[in-house]
């Protein structure tokens, strides 16, 4: 019984040893090969065109590849040229609108402040604070404890964009370095896709070959799939925001739908994030007529969603708004802006691993020393 009990305890330790290499090697390895990653996703995306030119058009693998990849970073940077240059104009124009917007705040601030309401409150606390000297130092000091922590926090803003600016710019030259390196291994890895796949499968003997096969089949199926039903609802999200607001005669539709779509990628709230604040402001602004348009264009949304989102998720296997909600605070927390995406991936990837029953065969092999 003893023995039993060490040999699992072995296998146990043997277990977490292997995730801590592979947790590790992530942490630490990942940075220093992540274009060559990138690299292979590419090759992985395109290969299918790639296959179709070398079969149907009987291209040599390399002139496939070469093509490919030249028509997917041509596309790209026409439509990223295309949609940057757009919403540049377009949020020009909306900075200099600010100006009007700002303009009717304050007038409706010096409307409240003139009210007879808050002129009696002012009264008031003049009265208390000529009645209380005593007050005088503590009033003084919290004023100008309050004004310091405004100028240092605008002085924080305009430093950090500043910042960002120069960071940009001076990071432009290390980004091309490294895109000229994701395409070099993508054109590399793509043309030898075949050779690269058999070396790999020899490397690893049947057991654990079948295991990743089979969470690679999921994990192609759950994140791909995700992926692509995300990716429709937001374009489906934006394409109708941008139609509406071009209906109401709204500027700036392109770039507000755009960013609408975006935050539709928040579970639960999704574009009531934006819309709801908005329609709010737009009756309390005055306008009743483009109030009534955003609110009709938001229930056209709404059900849109609840007609398509079933039918788009139907090919892929999506996760439960709870679950999805909770990894993206957890990213957020940990990893910053872009934990918004890696929380979701790593719940699909855990998921995908569950449904091959890996943690199964784990148990399995720690229990009695061999997977089912």
């Amino acid at each position: 019984m003893d023995r039993i009990v060490w040999r699992r305890i072995g296998r146990s330790l043997l277990v977490l040893l292997g995730i801590a290499v592979f947790v590790l090697a992530l942490i630490y390895v990942t940075p220093l090969v992540y274009p060559f990653i990138i690299g292979w996703l590419l090759a992985y995306f395109v290969n299918p065109v790639v296959n179709m030119l070398t079969r149907k058009l009987k291209f040599p693998r390399w002139l496939a590849v070469c093509v490919t990849l030249l028509l997917f970073v041509t596309s790209v940077i026409t439509i990223a040229t295309a949609l940057v240059t757009k919403m540049v104009v377009e949020i020009i124009h909306l900075s200099k609108s600010l100006n009007s917007t700002i303009e009717w705040w304050r007038e409706k601030f010096q409307a409240i402040i003139a009210s007879p309401d808050i002129q009696d409150l002012i009264g008031k606390v003049n009265d208390f604070y000529k009645n209380n000297p005593s007050y005088h130092e503590t009033i003084n000091a919290r004023i100008s404890s309050t004004a310091n922590l405004l100028a240092e926090t605008s002085t924080y803003v305009i430093t950090f964009i500043l910042n960002g600016v120069v960071n940009l710019i001076s990071s432009l030259p290390n980004v091309a370095t490294i895109m000229v390196v994701v395409m070099l291994a993508a054109f590399f890895i793509g043309k030898d896709w075949y050779r690269h796949l058999h070396k790999m499968k020899d490397w690893f003997p049947d057991g654990i070959r079948k295991s990743t096969n089979a969470v690679w089949t999921d994990l192609q199926k759950a994140l791909f799939g995700y992926f692509r039903a995300q990716f429709i609802m937001i374009s489906i999200t934006a394409v109708v925001v941008i139609i509406g607001l071009s209906i109401l005669r709204v500027d700036y539709a392109i770039s507000i739908g755009l960013l609408i779509g975006l935050v539709d990628l928040l579970p639960y709230l999704g574009v009531g994030a934006a819309m709801v604040p908005w329609i709010a402001f737009t009756f309390i602004y005055g306008d009743i007529k483009l109030g009534i348009g955003l609110s009709i264009l938001y229930g056209v949304i709404l059900v849109t969603r609840q007609i398509l989102e079933p039918k788009v998720l139907a090919s892929s296997v999506g996760l439960d708004p709870l679950p999805t909600l909770i990894a993206m605070f957890v990213g957020l927390k940990l990893f910053g802006v872009i934990g918004l995406i890696i929380g979701p991936v790593s719940l699909v990837i855990l998921s995908a691993i569950h449904r091959a029953n890996v943690f199964k065969d784990l148990y399995a092999f720690i229990m009695k020393g061999a997977a089912k």
